[in-house]
């Protein structure tokens, strides 16, 4: 994912969170608004409940790879913001992967 197609203000976040729908899938909620982009856009969140910074970032690294193979897929003028939930925590590489298609196929 480029820096380009992040979003990392805290105004943006709570603007997509408040504003945005909602779509609930067993490892994730994810959170999409239409933005005045010409590419779609993510934000990622993941709690310090499920682990030390290593853990963190494993999943933030994995999502991103998921994030990257699955782009096309993606509506081009939203932004999405993805918050992950503890349940991933026991969930494998391939789980994720199949619970983030199951929610593309729904029409995000």
């Amino acid at each position: 994912m480029k820096k380009q197609e992040m979003i990392k203000k805290n105004a943006d976040f709570n603007d997509i969170i408040n504003k945005g729908e909602l779509l609930k899938t067993k490892y994730y909620n994810i959170y999409y608004k239409v933005g005045d982009n010409d590419f779609p856009k993510f934000g990622l969140a993941v709690s310090k409940k499920l682990g030390n910074a290593v853990v963190r970032n494993k999943i933030k690294r994995q999502l991103r790879m998921l994030i990257d193979e699955n782009k096309n897929k993606f509506s081009i003028k939203q932004n999405y913001i993805i918050i992950v939930k503890k349940s991933i925590n026991e969930a494998k590489f391939a789980d994720m992967r199949a619970d983030l298609a199951q929610a593309l196929e729904k029409g995000i």
